[in-house]
């Protein structure tokens, strides 16, 4: 039988009162209390078999119960304790250990890994996190084939020339083909990107090209002169203020830059006749930073096709299911970026708008 906390006080109160009689004194002493516990002479026999510890089995049964309810709310205050662990180890491993990407399977699908947004050093369609998802791709025993879904304006050449360098590599040790599918756009380094795959097919209204190179900025010396400002700019090299835009443009230093930014453009040029070969039909526009429309694209050997990602899964892959190995920011990543990392990003989007960097797009 369970006692409640009230009725063990209680009991225990009264079995006390009657395990310490009071001294007989009357003047000193009350009468004492009736008996609560006692049987009246009229139980009969029951009564006369009572056994006189009585009173101490009461007070073990007390404590008993007792210990048995601390030793039951200790339980519990464990459980909620590894229940609560438990939770925080599940949010902190989502936080920092998903990255989106697709676990490997070993049934036959299409592998997709997105491109999107600009190409930049630290941004989604960098080549550390696109890279990294074609590894995965290509490495799937169950993908059997590629796909890049593109929606890019273009962005960084460099990162541009990592990513193509690495689906020739990949393609090359996995044997597996590799499509390009263009959504919106895939102009600039996102071409770049798209001439390594082994077809590439587009949305008739896509936009396709802009095949070459630019460096863009602003000159303040007319302003500064208006407002009476004085450019103060101490180097220690000559060319180490190049293209500064308070500072009146050098043609020696404009010559220089252009020639490295028509570097980059053969480059370019090159990576593009690597990758699309006999299907190119070169203009005098083809390599002139002109786009196109996706049909027209097709008619320039610029691409292959009309296509979607999922018709292309089904008609020329021949695999309907497709799996995403894109690899995309966890939560922890993106606090990071937001309130970290996005400064330095912000730098240098402010040095690439004083033409400072050298953008492909």
């Amino acid at each position: 039988m369970a006692w409640s906390i009230g009725t063990r006080i209680t009991v225990y109160n009264l079995l006390i009162f009657k395990m310490n009689p009071m001294d007989n004194n009357p003047q000193q002493n009350p009468p004492p209390a009736p008996d609560l516990w006692g049987q009246p002479a009229a139980a009969g026999p029951a009564a006369a078999g009572a056994s006189p510890g009585w009173e101490r089995s009461v007070l073990e049964r007390l404590a008993f119960d007792t210990l048995k309810e601390q030793r039951a709310a200790r339980r519990w205050k464990i459980f909620f304790r590894l229940v609560w662990l438990g939770l925080v180890i599940a949010f902190v491993s989502y936080l920092f250990g998903s990255d989106g990407t697709a676990t490997k399977t070993s049934t036959e699908h299409t592998a997709v890994v997105e491109l999107k947004g600009e190409i930049a050093s630290g941004a989604d369609a960098s080549a550390e996190y696109v890279i990294a998802a074609l590894r995965t791709a290509f490495e799937d025993d169950g993908a059997k084939a590629v796909v890049l879904l593109i929606n890019s304006p273009g962005g960084s050449p460099v990162q541009a020339g990592m990513i193509n360098d690495e689906i020739v590599r990949l393609k090359a040790q996995y044997k597996k083909p590799m499509y390009a599918v263009v959504e919106e756009s895939c102009a600039s380094a996102a071409y770049y990107i798209a001439s390594a795959a082994d077809s590439i097919y587009v949305d008739k209204a896509s936009i396709v090209g802009s095949i070459g190179v630019l460096m863009d900025g602003f000159g303040f010396t007319g302003t500064m002169d208006k407002l009476g400002v004085e450019r103060r700019l101490l180097t220690a090299g000559a060319n180490k203020g190049m293209l500064d835009p308070f500072s009146p443009m050098n043609d020696k230093q404009k010559a220089y830059a252009q020639q490295m930014l028509s570097q980059i453009h053969q480059q370019f040029i090159q990576v593009v006749r690597q990758g699309r070969g006999d299907r190119l039909k070169e203009t005098d526009d083809t390599f002139s930073g002109l786009f196109w429309t996706g049909q027209e694209a097709v008619k320039l050997g610029l691409a292959d096709g009309l296509g979607s990602l999922d018709q292309v899964a089904r008609d020329v892959v021949g695999a309907e299911e497709v799996v995403d190995y894109t690899r995309r920011e966890n939560v922890a990543e993106r606090f990071a970026k937001r309130f970290g990392a996005s400064v330095g990003a912000g730098a240098v989007g402010t040095l690439r708008s004083m033409s400072l960097l050298p953008s492909v797009r």
